[in-house]
């Protein structure tokens, strides 16, 4: 059966109406938000023949599942390319094994149903690089398209700045604009977002995450900024999340089997987006555990329709300190409350409980998490313990533990050796702007901007 290309429509248009606007997948990666301020979706959630899945490797995966979930959208040969140039990095699923017993045949341990997918082999060292890239190559489609230039804004709490602006600097047409909150990104990841970059500017807000994500959205409200062609690289984007479906493909498809909890450290709650839309095109699975720090509005929604979103608090686990997650408005276009709270599991641990976590994990089996990682390891241990479930847990490994090193030191009393990635960030010029959160601010930043220096 023939499909037809992909089309993809707001949030916020009225439900499957034949009066709702649909755009291609380029347009909508070019746009980042819908003209009535929408987040773009599948008109229909694209329904994939899981069978014919690869299995053989995450390349061959990935081409075939986006052959048949893109319709067309893009061709084989940009399929494949894409896959190619953008995704270009392992993704390995691991079993946590006690140190004692690992080597030994027929090993069933308590952690050996515990899987974690390691998401942070791409050159910035985050899950972020399979978004950002993808975002790249197709922005650079669009643009050959229409001819037109475009400026990116994107509010990051520590590593997606960094895996944008790695991915589209120096792109022809392509400005970058990064807002990120004032000493509330580890050192590393700062130094990450501030190396000088063609087309890139940093902005230094003082502020939190909440107020970058404001000021983001709020540009594209501003008279001043119109002939910008702005879009935006958060999750927001439709670009970041199709990517992100790939890795829960590839993790089914290796273990085999139906019975599956995927535990998703969440901020943004785009990570779990991606993995919902996996599911409802045919990825089957048993649940979706949502793992929080103390940022757990969504956690605290699953169990309580009353729950109210709260201002981000910061934690150790920086990148998931988000108060008003923007995907929570695309989970609710995808699933009815009752689809939610069937499928999704939430729940929100400390800083202290990370620790122990991290800790934990580090000397029974060796292995070295970040922090985010270590929030969804806290809660696939609660999961073990307290359902008992005989389906298989993975836990997705958001960044690499290299990026957190004073975090890692205090919980496990060891050092992790940088790679080369961040090694060579040691040597290279920065170069960052003080910001107020104010929308004027922005807009001056964004005008006055020598953009070629």
């Amino acid at each position: 059966m023939i499909k037809s290309p992909l089309s993809l429509v707001s949030t916020r248009s009225p439900d499957l109406s034949e009066e709702r606007v649909a755009v291609s997948l380029l347009s909508a990666v070019e746009k980042g938000l819908a003209e009535d301020g929408g987040l773009y979706i599948p008109k229909k959630v694209p329904r994939i023949n899981w069978a014919a899945v690869s299995n053989s490797s995450f390349h061959s995966c990935s081409v075939s599942f986006l052959e048949q979930w893109l319709g067309g959208a893009l061709s084989t040969k940009k399929v494949v390319e894409l896959v190619e140039q953008a995704l270009n990095f392992e993704v390995p699923l691991k079993p946590l094994i006690p140190t004692s017993l690992k080597g030994q045949e027929g090993v069933k341990s308590f952690q050996e149903q515990i899987h974690v997918l390691e998401l942070f082999h791409g050159p910035t060292l985050s899950f972020k690089d399979f978004g950002a890239r993808t975002m790249a190559f197709l922005l650079g489609e669009r643009i050959r398209e229409t001819g037109k230039s475009v400026t990116i804004l994107v509010a990051t709490s520590g590593d997606t700045g960094s895996a944008v602006a790695d991915g589209l600097s120096g792109m022809e047409g392509v400005r970058v604009v990064l807002l990120f909150p004032a000493s509330q990104t580890s050192r590393i990841q700062e130094q990450q977002l501030i190396v000088k970059r063609t087309g890139v500017l940093p902005l230094r807000v003082k502020g939190n995450f909440d107020d970058c994500q404001r000021l983001v959205k709020g540009a594209f409200e501003v008279q001043r900024l119109q002939d910008l062609n702005l879009s935006t690289a958060n999750s927001i984007n439709i670009g970041r999340l199709i990517p992100q479906m790939l890795y829960y493909v590839w993790a089914a498809k290796m273990l085999g089997t139906p019975h599956i909890s995927f535990v998703v450290p969440s901020g943004n709650l785009g990570n779990l987006t991606a993995g919902v839309m996996a599911h409802l095109s045919g990825m089957p699975v048993s649940q979706f555990v949502t793992a929080h720090n103390s940022n757990d509005f969504f956690s605290r929604y699953l169990s309580d329709p009353n729950a109210s979103q709260t201002a981000s608090i910061r934690t150790l686990s920086n990148a998931m300190d988000v108060g008003s997650p923007s995907n929570y408005e695309r989970l609710f276009a995808l699933l009815s409350p009752v689809e939610m709270r069937e499928l999704i599991t939430g729940m929100s641990f400390s800083d202290d409980k990370m620790l122990e976590t991290m800790s934990r994990v580090y000397s029974e089996t060796g292995y070295v998490a970040d922090p985010h990682t270590s929030i969804a390891l806290a809660a696939a241990f609660k999961l073990r313990e307290e359902a008992g479930s005989p389906s298989r847990i993975v836990v997705l490994s958001t960044a690499h533990p290299a990026k957190f090193p004073e975090t890692v030191e205090l919980a496990t009393k060891s050092t992790v050796e940088k790679p080369m990635q961040l090694k060579e960030l040691e040597t290279r010029p920065t170069f960052a702007i003080d910001l107020d959160p104010s929308q004027k601010a922005l807009t001056d930043a964004v005008l006055s901007h020598e953009w070629n220096r």
